[in-house]
């Protein structure tokens, strides 16, 4: 083998080396360094998996956090109820108070029918609070230019809330919560106060009360059972107690569909944090680094690299031979 100067193979050969160990060595510390293997340049399908897993968990953060929110509406949706529902309890005692004692004089009751005037309001106020600027309670099947909401009817007319509850958006699955149509539930029809049979309609207004004794249309003659107003509330001698017993049932059943929501919100809560972690443990399995393995190759890399570097120095010292011969 001729002895040359000018082109070195040995130094060319343990150079090449000396690169890629160096190379491989800084990619294993990138990799330690991060915790994720996806370094570098991975290969694109498991990247793009690992992209659309990760967008899955973000997503499903996001429909947790919806869930969660819609789980406090409903809570605070119930405790206005459960104040509704003490309201006409305490007017039911009121009428039985009024006009069941005969000790009570005529200024008695006019006191008991100021209190029951100012109970109305209140019970229209609740009927109007709103929950983060969201409304607790509709009137309307839409938040602007719908019809008016019904009670229990064979339409179900309401104002419903839609929370999607999966990574796929308006695509997926949803939970509906409804913005309880309190006002329509506290609504008599005028032609059956005052009676044993007098009820509060269970359809709203413009339809049929199904659910009276006597199948009445409801009209124009229609009264609310709340008031934003003391001057256009009933009195105790015009509602009969009938009315307050349905009217504690209408408010409990708007309490247990909110109850019935609030059971599905939790299913998904419970439902989404797991699909979350197992999302999770997927991509992980894809993205996350061996240490163990990682911190092997990293003493193995550093072992050749030094060794390569090693070795460009020892092919260098080659080249002395040939000063040798010059002398």
């Amino acid at each position: 083998m001729p002895l040359t100067v000018s082109n070195n193979t040995a130094v060319a050969a343990a150079s090449h080396y000396l690169g890629k160990n160096q190379q491989a060595l800084q990619l294993s510390i990138k990799k330690l360094a991060s915790g994720s293997r996806l370094i570098g340049n991975p290969d694109p399908g498991t990247l793009s998996v690992a992209m659309r897993l990760e967008a899955s968990v973000t997503r499903l953060v996001g429909a947790k956090n919806n869930v969660q929110n819609g789980m406090s509406f409903v809570e605070v949706q119930d405790g206005m109820l459960q104040s509704a529902g003490r309201i006409v309890g305490r007017m039911a005692e009121l009428k039985g108070m009024a006009t069941q004692d005969p000790m009570k004089s005529a200024q008695d009751i006019a006191s008991y029918d100021n209190e029951f005037a100012d109970l109305q309001v209140q019970l229209f106020q609740i009927s109007q609070q709103t929950f983060n600027g969201a409304s607790l309670f509709a009137s309307t099947t839409t938040a602007t230019n719908g019809i008016q909401t019904v009670f229990r009817g064979g339409a179900q007319l309401d104002n419903t809330i839609s929370i999607f509850t999966s990574s796929n958006g308006s695509a997926g699955t949803k939970i509906s919560i409804h913005r309880s149509s309190l006002l329509s539930a506290l609504t008599i029809n005028t032609g059956l106060l005052g009676t044993d049979e007098g009820n509060v309609t269970q359809t709203g207004y413009g339809t049929t009360a199904s659910n009276q004794s006597t199948a009445v249309a409801t009209t124009a003659s229609d009264v609310t059972f709340a008031s934003a107003s003391t001057t256009t509330v009933l009195g105790l001698a015009q509602v009969s107690m009938g009315v307050f017993e349905q009217a504690l049932s209408n408010v409990a059943y708007l309490r247990a569909q909110g109850g019935g929501a609030m059971s599905r919100l939790n299913f998904s809560a419970d439902s989404l944090s797991a699909q979350s972690t197992n999302i999770r443990a997927a991509l992980g399995r894809i993205e996350d680094v061996d240490i163990a393995a990682e911190s092997a190759n990293l003493a193995k890399y550093s072992i050749l690299t030094q060794a390569a570097a090693a070795m460009v120095a020892q092919a260098n010292s080659t080249n002395d031979v040939a000063l040798l011969l010059l002398r």
